[in-house]
């Protein structure tokens, strides 16, 4: 009899065991799974929280056709962008600088000439292709802009030094970290400029996309409808340069 019991005792020890044990396994599981939740929103939350932006940019402007064109894409789907302009590109085309300013459009300084051989000679003809540019600005919409980018990029373009000089003059910098190459390539096609202008995006939290809107840049305006459509079903904001956003720009050419 004692025995007996014994037995059933153990049983029910085990039994109880068992139980206690799958009962426990099961609280980790639930435990680690709200975990792996949490992280999921945690992520979400840091997209939203950090503002996925995408800065539509264009260069090499103004000009009379295509330049009004994208104006009527971007009006049409109600976004902003920031066009970085040529100097000596504005006259004759004032209304074009002035519609793309009174939409609300960020304008930035692109030098004067874009003559790779006069601009980046020395730091002070850099300065002075901007101010020139600044000045053709000032005198058709009345301000001073001191948002410029650099012809083809600032990468290795100057050293510290030379930044500094930038820096001095109150200027701002601003390159890009996605790009479509239509500056090298204006004739490719719509499809083939859309893609480029999305690559990798999925992996970047504030975009600068590099476009350009020259006459030459037909098939950038047929690819912009597109591109801005994917960005919208990302959930991007679309955001203009101004002297607030920080500086984008590359690695110095050396530390002289």
């Amino acid at each position: 009899m004692k025995n007996k019991l014994k037995h059933i005792v153990f049983i029910l020890g085990s039994t109880f065991l068992i139980i206690s044990i799958f009962k426990l396994n099961m609280s980790a599981v639930s435990a680690t799974s709200h975990i792996i939740t949490d992280k999921k929103a945690t992520s979400v939350e840091k997209s939203v929280s950090c503002g996925k932006k995408v800065y539509l940019t264009f260069d090499d402007g103004p000009s009379c056709k295509i330049t009004n064109e994208i104006l009527d894409i971007l009006d049409k789907n109600e976004v902003k962008a920031t066009f970085f302009l040529i100097g000596n590109k504005i006259e004759g085309n004032e209304d074009v600088v002035k519609r793309m300013y009174d939409k609300g459009n960020s304008i930035g300084l692109h030098s004067y000439t874009h003559n790779f051989d006069k601009i980046y000679c020395n730091e002070d003809a850099f300065i002075q292709e901007m101010i020139d540019c600044r000045n053709e600005i000032n005198k058709t919409i009345g301000i001073s802009p001191n948002i410029i980018r650099f012809p083809g990029g600032s990468s290795s373009r100057f050293s510290e030094k030379g930044i500094k000089v930038i820096h001095d003059n109150h200027f701002k910098l601003y390159d890009w970290n996605l790009d479509t190459t239509d500056g090298f390539n204006p004739r490719l096609s719509p499809d083939t400029l859309y893609r480029k202008a999305i690559k990798g995006s999925e992996k970047m939290y504030a975009i600068t996309l590099l476009m350009h809107c020259t006459d030459m840049n037909e098939n950038t305006s047929k690819a912009l409808p597109k591109i801005i459509e994917y960005y919208k079903s990302q959930g991007y904001e679309f955001a203009t340069i101004t002297e607030d956003t920080p500086e984008l720009y590359s690695r110095l050419r050396d530390k002289k």
